[in-house]
């Protein structure tokens, strides 16, 4: 069987299901994609920052990580909580947090994460650059904003390594933040300008990958649930969906975000993951619009300017697979925004709509990316924390790169779908 004679089942919706979607696609495949979702409903691919990080090297399982995190659980509103229950996987979970946040292991991690995060920002410009798609790229760099001189001493650190990796990191006085966004008031020590991030919106992306996936023949399943597979012992034959019907396909690709490990237990994968809810709101037409998009250090708040309106998110809430909203953490994050931009103020973004989302967070903070469970034909594509829209192009190449049997050229045992 030749590549483009394979017919490849992606089961999720979100921007790395279409990314991978549109990346087989154009190598001449034929692609069915599933969501459990409907066609509106586009779970956290569409509220989220809108950022792409390069500067994010370091993974979510960091030394230190477990006291602060301790510390904040104790604060209603504070950027980070973990609602106590009786869960083994939970348990587990954090046990594996604990292990991976090592300085050894975090110093393995770094370079994978940045090749990965430069990787996809090229391919953001090429498909910036590509008729269909047309989601507003914004190659200005993102300000990591610090109210303390404390936080403005670790992001120097930050700077330094992130300069050793090649990552561009600027440290800067008050006076020099100010200066490289003049749009907006700031009340800061200081901050690191990373000069290639970027910044887009997250739903005329998706909208974009939507597009051309139907453009290029790709058909789309919307509101299905897949209940089982039809499998031998080495490779899977069909998608079973709740609906009744059956899937056929030579290839299957699981990137069901938060809900990638009941889909992987079908098949016998062991994928230790907890939903991140997170939350944003955005103003229409706020008072003052910064140009450059920023994190409030201390806050742990992402701010970022869409055209002419403006997102405020943040929130690591483990609480399990549970989408209601906590108006304290949301207070937490909008209480944080006049102390960083007195031109803007909690009320601003009062009675707004408020988006929530369920990010898959790994135990170690790394992707799983790769062949999984022994399964000749099953590829695995989720667990990307805070960094999904952020490395959507590179997972989504990757997981073409693997169905085509191109060379990988990142160390993939650290993404390995079956390292635990």
């Amino acid at each position: 069987m030749t590549v483009r004679d394979k017919n490849v089942v992606v089961i999720g919706g979100g921007l790395i299901g279409f990314s991978a979607a549109y990346q087989l696609l154009k190598r001449g495949m034929r692609v069915t994609l599933i969501e459990r979702g409907s066609e509106v409903d586009a779970s956290c691919s569409t509220g989220n920052a809108g950022m792409v990080v390069p500067s994010h090297f370091v993974p979510l399982a960091a030394p230190g990580m477990i006291w602060k995190g301790i510390r904040w659980m104790f604060d209603p509103e504070s950027p980070f909580s973990i609602r106590p229950r009786p869960s083994w996987e939970l348990i587990s979970w954090g046990l594996k947090f604990y292990m991976a946040a090592s300085p050894a292991r975090v110093k393995r991690a770094m370079p994978v994460l940045r090749d990965l995060a430069l990787r996809s920002r090229k391919i953001f410009s090429e498909l910036s650059e590509t008729e269909g798609f047309e989601f507003g790229l914004q190659k200005k760099g993102l300000l990591m904003l610090c109210k303390t001189r404390k936080a403005l001493g670790h992001e120097a650190e930050i700077a330094a390594t992130a300069k050793s990796l090649g990552v561009e990191a600027e440290l800067l006085d008050a006076e020099a933040v100010l200066a490289k966004d003049p749009a907006i008031q700031m009340d800061v020590v200081g901050g690191v300008y990373f000069a290639q991030d970027c910044h887009l919106d997250p739903a005329r992306f998706l909208g974009d990958l939507r597009s051309q996936v139907r453009q290029l023949g790709g058909v789309i399943r919307w509101g299905e649930e897949v209940k089982d597979f039809r499998q031998s012992s080495t490779k899977v034959k069909a998608a079973v969906l709740k609906s009744g019907d059956e899937i056929s396909g030579d290839e299957f690709v699981i990137c069901g975000g938060a809900w990638s490990p009941s889909v992987g237990k079908k098949l016998g994968l062991r994928l230790p993951m907890q939903a991140g809810k997170g939350y944003s709101v955005t103003h229409p037409n706020p008072p003052a619009l910064p140009s450059i998009c920023s994190l409030l250090n201390e806050a742990r708040v992402a701010v970022t300017p869409m055209g002419g309106k403006l997102r405020i998110g943040g929130t690591m809430e483990i609480v399990g697979l549970d989408e209601s909203v906590s108006r304290r953490r949301l207070n937490g994050i909008l209480k944080s925004i006049g102390g960083y931009f007195p031109e803007l103020a909690e009320t601003d973004f009062s009675g707004l709509e408020v988006w929530k989302g369920l990010r898959p967070c790994s135990p170690d903070g790394m992707p799983y990316i790769g062949r999984a469970g022994g399964r000749e034909n099953v590829v695995v594509a989720t667990g990307h924390s805070m960094l999904g829209l952020s490395l959507a192009p590179v997972s989504g190449e990757m997981v073409a790169d693997l169905i085509t049997g191109a060379a990988m050229k990142y160390d993939m045992a650290l993404l390995d779908p079956d390292r635990y």
